[in-house]
């Protein structure tokens, strides 16, 4: 089975030779921008056999948040930004180059952020925050404004990028942030501008519920999204893939630790190999598709990752031992 079936199969949850298997990492100082980031996503998708790829869209982090808005009541004023912008344009021109360099005709996923993340990182998570109690109609009306934009660079990526779907990123779920009812109501709207969309112009998005904090999140508040897969941080969320697919009801990416003591970054080749068929053998379920809970380190032997893909038939309980590890996690 090629990739690109095996990949399409898994999202539809149909059979599937074997699960595909995908890990991805950020790419820092001149391989975050440009021709070299191009590159680097290249120098891997075309050297390491994972199934598929997403691509970063790191130095577009920061949501190009206006000047002007520097007190709560300014964010009334927020407008969705046009087709030429550069935060829209430079993104798309990423995908198609990756795209149009990859050896193989492998699915590809470019991450979009959801608005409520994007206003933090254009601005500042302590100034949102304020914002949403001193003027929370302001703060919707500036969501609803950067989803259309987001919207559309989904529209793009998948339309002009050449993208399969996007890798939706959902954070702020955490139980210390909002109740399930304050979050519905402020940031599932914006939310869903940006996934609804994207689903216009591909049934294969992939949504990811964030575990950047470490703290656990709500995933209520995300169950009903509509989307083909989702990915969460099993270790942050104490779900595993079996649960987390009967709890969503979709094809489901991860099972792997993306954090220091994970099994991926510490194991030998043989505990990572048993981990992996254990993994599979304990999810029997249909959809199921092999990454990890979040970004691994981009300085990560790679090599590591085909100790994934090429597992032996053995098994191992490394995988109940390392549900029971807790820790810090990191940013998409």
């Amino acid at each position: 089975m090629d990739k690109r079936t095996r990949v399409l199969n898994a999202l539809e949850k149909k059979a599937v030779d074997r699960p595909p298997v995908g890990f991805w990492f950020h790419f820092f100082g001149q391989q975050s921008e440009g021709d070299a980031c191009v590159a680097a996503h290249l120098d891997y998708y075309n050297n390491v056999d994972v199934d598929f790829a997403k691509i970063m869209c790191d130095h577009y982090f920061e949501y190009p948040i206006p000047e002007w808005v520097k007190e709560p009541g300014d964010w009334d004023r927020l407008e969705p930004l046009t087709a030429e912008h550069p935060f829209i344009t430079e993104q798309v021109d990423r995908a198609k180059k990756i795209k149009a360099g990859a050896k193989e005709d492998m699915c590809m996923f470019y991450n979009v952020f959801a608005p409520f993340s994007s206003i933090r990182f254009g601005s500042s998570e302590e100034f949102v925050m304020k914002s949403l109690k001193e003027n929370p109609r302001g703060v919707m009306h500036a969501l609803e404004a950067i989803g259309k934009s987001n919207a559309l660079l989904a529209e793009k990526l998948i339309t002009e990028g050449g993208m399969d779907g996007i890798y939706y990123c959902v954070q702020g779920g955490e139980f210390n942030r909002f109740t399930v009812e304050e979050y519905r109501e402020k940031i599932t709207p914006s939310d869903l501008i940006v996934l609804e969309h994207a689903n216009r112009f591909s049934q294969y998005n992939i949504m990811h519920c964030c575990g950047w904090a470490g703290i656990k999140n709500n995933l209520e508040v995300w169950q009903d999204y509509p989307a083909a897969a989702v990915n969460w941080a099993v270790y942050i969320e104490d779900m595993d893939l079996q649960e987390g697919a009967e709890f969503f009801g979709k094809a489901v990416l991860g099972g792997f630790d993306n954090r220091p003591q994970g099994v991926l970054q510490k194991g030998t080749k043989a505990e990572v190999q048993a981990f992996t068929k254990e993994l599979i053998t304990d999810t029997d379920i249909p959809g199921i598709m092999l990454g990890a809970d979040c970004t691994v380190p981009s300085d990560m032997d790679r090599e590591r990752i085909s100790w994934v893909i090429n597992r032996p038939p053995a098994a191992s309980t490394l995988l109940r031992q390392s549900r029971r590890r807790m820790g810090a996690g990191s940013i998409c």
